[in-house]
C-alpha cells in the first residue's frame, strides 16, 4: 500500500493518539474499582518504574533498527493494555497491566519525535510540532465526546474504547507510515546485535553529556516529573471527595470531567496559533521564555487546585495546569530537537529525558501517594505542585546564559566504548 505524506501521518496520529482520554479511566477507577490514593499512585508509580527500566533500551532500538517498527510496536502494545483495564477488576492487576503500558509506551518515546524530525529536516520540525498540537488537541475533544457518551452507559466500555483508538493508530502506521530519514547502519559495518544496541547507547549518552542544554532539559525533565504524578493520579478523587463538583443539575461526574477536559482543549487550539507565530519569530531565547512563564503558570494553578475550597476556583486550577503542560510540551519538543544534531542518537537522547521524568515519577509517586493517605489529598497535591521549583530554576539559568552552560561545558566526557 502507498505511503501517505510524513506530515500528514503524524498530524493524524497525533489526533487518534488523543482520541483515549484519561478521565474516563480515572473515574472507572475511583467509582467502580474503589481505588484509594495510594492505589491510584501505585498505578502510576508502576507504570513510570517500566518506563525507567526501558526508556532508554527502548530508544536504543529505534536508533538501531527502525523508528517506525518501535511505533508500531508502542501503538499496539499500549493500546492492549489500555483496553484490557476495561476487562479486569483487581487491583494488583489493574497496576501490572499500567506497567506493561508503560513498558509499551517506551517504544514510542523519543521515536515519534526522532522519527518525524528526520522525515522534515531539524529546520522545519518546531512549526510542525506546534501544528501537530492543534491536532493533538482536536483529537482529545473528539474522543473525549466519543468516550463521555459511552462512559456514562458503561464505564469499563469507555475505558476498552479508548484502547481500541490508539491500536488503530497501530495499524494505520503499519499501512501508510514512511520511513524515509533513518538510515540504517550498513550490515558489513553492524556489529552483533547486543553489542549493536550497546554502541548506540553508549553514542547517545556521550552525546547528552557533552551538549550542556541537554543535560538542563534533563534535569528539568526529573522535576517535572516529580511533580505530575500527585496531580495527575489524584484529581478527579480531589473532586470527588474534598472539593465537590458543581452542583448545577445532576450531570453524572463522569460528564463533568468530560466538560473540564473539553474547555482546556479548546482554550489551547484557540491559543496554540498565537504561540506558533511569536516562535516562528524568535528563536532559541523565545522558547525558553515561554516555557519559564507556562511552567510558573502551572506551579501557580497547581497551588490553586490543591488549596482552594472552592469548587469553582479549583476548576480555574485544574484549567489552568491543563492550558500550561500542552503549550510546554510542543516547546520542549522543538528545543530538544535543534540541540540534537545527530541523527543517529536521536530517539536515544529523548528517551534520556524520558527516562529522567520517570525517575522523578517513580521517586516522588509512592512518596505523595504516602501523604495522600495519611494527611489527605490536599497535603499531596500541594507538595506535587511545590516540587516544580527546581524546573524553574533550571529555565531561569538557560534565559541568563541564552541557553548555554558553561559549568556544564566543563564537565569531562564519559570514556568511549567500543
Amino acid at each position: 500500500m502507498k505511503r501517505l505524506p510524513a506530515t500528514t501521518v503524524y498530524y493524524g496520529l497525533t489526533f487518534g493518539l488523543r482520541l483515549p482520554t484519561w478521565v474516563v479511566m480515572a473515574v472507572y477507577l475511583v467509582r467502580e474499582l474503589h481505588f484509594s490514593p495510594l492505589q491510584l499512585v501505585l498505578m502510576g508509580t508502576a507504570m513510570e518504574a517500566a518506563v525507567f527500566l526501558f526508556e532508554v533500551p527502548t530508544g536504543i532500538v529505534a536508533d538501531t533498527y527502525s523508528r517506525r517498527l518501535s511505533l508500531v510496536i508502542g501503538y499496539l502494545g499500549t493500546g492492549a493494555a489500555w483496553a484490557a483495564v476495561g476487562f479486569v477488576s483487581a487491583p494488583w492487576l489493574v497496576i501490572a497491566l499500567w506497567a506493561f503500558w508503560g513498558f509499551a509506551y517506551t517504544f514510542t518515546s523519543g521515536a515519534e519525535q526522532a522519527w518525524i524530525t528526520d522525515e522534515v529536516g531539524v529546520e522545519n520540525v518546531g512549526t510542525i510540532f506546534l501544528r501537530a498540537a492543534r491536532f493533538g488537541q482536536a483529537g482529545a475533544v473528539v474522543g473525549l465526546i466519543a468516550q463521555v457518551a459511552v462512559g456514562t452507559v458503561s464505564l469499563r466500555g469507555g475505558v476498552i474504547l479508548g484502547g481500541v483508538f490508539t491500536i488503530a493508530c497501530g495499524l494505520a502506521a503499519i499501512l501508510f507510515m514512511p520511513e524515509t530519514g533513518f538510515v540504517r547502519r550498513p550490515r558489513e559495518e553492524r556489529a552483533a546485535p547486543i553489542a549493536e544496541l550497546r554502541r548506540t547507547a553508549v553514542k547517545g549518552g556521550r552525546y547528552a553529556w557533552a551538549q550542556p542544554i541537554v543535560m538542563l532539559l534533563i534535569g528539568v525533565e526529573l522535576f517535572m516529573g516529580t511533580s505530575s504524578e500527585a496531580f495527575d493520579r489524584l484529581k478527579e478523587a480531589h473532586f470527588l471527595r474534598d472539593v465537590g463538583l458543581p452542583a448545577v443539575g445532576s450531570l453524572d461526574p463522569v460528564v463533568w470531567f468530560g466538560i473540564f477536559w473539553l474547555a482546556g482543549m479548546v482554550l489551547n487550539i484557540a491559543a496554540i496559533g498565537g504561540l506558533i507565530r511569536r516562535v516562528e519569530r524568535g528563536g532559541r531565547q523565545t522558547v525558553a521564555q515561554f516555557l519559564f512563564g507556562f511552567t510558573v503558570l502551572e506551579l501557580a494553578a497547581m497551588l490553586l487546585f490543591a488549596l482552594t475550597g472552592s469548587t469553582w476556583a479549583a476548576i480555574g486550577g485544574l484549567l489552568g495546569v491543563f492550558f500550561a503542560r500542552n503549550m510546554q510540551g510542543p516547546l520542549y519538543d522543538t528545543w530538544l530537537s535543534k540541540q540534537i544534531t545527530d541523527s543517529s542518537v536521536r530517539a536515544t537522547v529523548f528517551s534520556i529525558t524520558g527516562q529522567a521524568n520517570a525517575v522523578g515519577q517513580a521517586g516522588g509517586g509512592p512518596v505523595l501517594g504516602v501523604l495522600g493517605n495519611v494527611w489527605g489529598i490536599r497535603t499531596a497535591l500541594t507538595a506535587g505542585a511545590l516540587a516544580i521549583g527546581p524546573a524553574l530554576g533550571f529555565y531561569g539559568r538557560a534565559i541568563a546564559h541564552e541557553g548555554r552552560e558553561p559549568e556544564l561545558a566543563e564537565l569531562p566526557l564519559p570514556a568511549a566504548v567500543d
